[in-house]
């Protein structure tokens, strides 16, 4: 049993009167998607722009960013055929949900630190219906992204693709000399518009639990949450999380895949420490001797992650962390709220505190003034000429912590 992946390479992108792709160039009918969005009472208003790279455009107060996919085969998750537009992304954006949303610049010194500069992107401006709470205010634009992305991605359920992968859904046979490696990602359950959804349930339930790569890529967890913009795990972070892939690649010839554990980060210290204990006691019935850690956002969930790696350690599991910092603006601060003697071993994806000046852009899509009140934001934010004031913790995914990102850092 697999889930096999269908491709389809994106070259262009245009609204139209139809939706439709033909030999990579991609047209979507606006007015038939917004209708479809529309039905959802929820909503006050949609309206849908592009945003491509290179523009000097600036999108403000984004909520989540969604890959078009659809199952063109079988109904369970991690099964059957997945149709996927590669190079394209649905974004969500609006009046602020939470305070923790962010900011996709499609040109220059902004673009540079986040993935979505380089996409064409289809842009949902969305306002929530009059009296409508914060809470239901999320959930009705989580679904309209989630929604416009499958519409978008029903071009391709008869179209020819072009590369097909396979994944396999258990452990293939590997080379028993190689090192077991165990992956445990972390996604955020904390509740107050910092959730998660696996497998379609609430983080805060069911886990930590066991995943194969074909289950996380079937669209098998969505963002729900409003942390902040820099090491936001958006939807999209979730279906082509670079970690996995990357394991797969090095699966059975630089070490042996044992498979995932999704785990969350909870809110009081009892069940952090079962939570920790749970996911630890499945990472050694894999008998991994390795074990790669990621975890989303910063502050509490630094210390579900000191204990993992703690825990992970003292199990005699070598581990190693990904995550970024909160180091202040000149890099002189503690960087994490927790740590232990067995974390010896920590990737960091950058300091989100760096202040960063973006140029003016001639277009904004979203409330342009709402940028100050965003975290990473001041009050002096925006500028007279149009330029912003921010830190890198306003950019979406300019720190990610599954590393998703094309900046790295070199030594000198």
């Amino acid at each position: 049993m697999s889930l096999t992946m269908h491709r389809h390479k994106v070259l262009s992108v245009s609204l139209g009167a139809e939706s439709r792709i033909d030999a990579g160039h991609l047209t979507i009918d606006a007015g038939t998607l917004r209708a479809q969005l529309m039905a959802d009472d929820r909503l006050g208003n949609v309206s849908i722009e592009m945003a491509r790279p290179g523009d000097s455009t600036r999108i403000v107060c984004v909520k989540d960013v969604v890959q078009p996919r659809i199952k063109k085969t079988g109904s369970i998750q991690g099964m059957g055929v997945l149709g996927i537009l590669e190079d394209v992304a649905v974004v969500t954006c609006g009046p602020i949900v939470g305070f923790q949303e962010g900011i996709i610049d499609m040109s220059g010194r902004g673009a540079d630190y986040t993935p979505f500069s380089r996409m064409p992107l289809f842009v949902l401006r969305i306002e929530a219906a009059h009296g409508l709470g914060p809470h239901e205010h999320e959930a009705a634009v989580r679904a309209a992204g989630l929604n416009a992305a499958e519409f978008v991605a029903a071009v391709c359920i008869d179209a020819e693709p072009d590369t097909v992968e396979e994944i396999a859904l258990e452990e293939s046979p590997v080379d028993p000399r190689l090192p077991r490696v165990a992956y445990v990602y972390m996604v955020l359950s904390q509740g107050l518009l910092h959730d998660t959804y696996v497998f379609g349930r609430d983080a805060k339930d069911g886990l930590p639990v066991l995943a194969n790569p074909g289950q996380v890529y079937d669209n098998g967890i969505v963002s729900g949450n409003c942390v902040s913009a820099c090491d936001k795990t958006t939807t999209f972070h979730h279906q082509n999380n670079p970690i996995i892939a990357e394991l797969l690649r090095g699966h059975g010839n630089r070490w042996n895949f044992a498979g995932i554990v999704i785990t969350n980060a909870a809110v009081r210290l009892g069940e952090k420490e079962r939570s920790a204990e749970a996911a630890v006691t499945l990472v050694t019935e894999m008998q991994a001797s390795g074990a790669i850690v990621s975890k989303e956002g910063f502050g509490n969930p630094d210390a579900d992650l000191m204990m993992l790696l703690q825990r992970l350690e003292k199990s005699g599991i070598v581990t190693v962390a990904i995550t970024d910092e909160f180091a202040g603006n000149d890099g002189g601060s503690q960087s994490l709220a927790d740590t232990v003697a067995e974390a010896n071993a920590i990737v960091s994806t950058g300091n989100a505190n760096e202040r960063i000046v973006l140029p003016a852009l001639a277009k904004t899509i979203g409330p342009l003034p709402d940028v100050s009140r965003l975290a990473g934001g001041y009050p002096h934010t925006l500028r007279e000429d149009g330029s912003l004031e921010v830190e890198l913790q306003a950019i979406i995914g300019a720190t990610n912590e599954l590393g998703f990102s094309h900046l790295s850092c070199r030594e000198v």
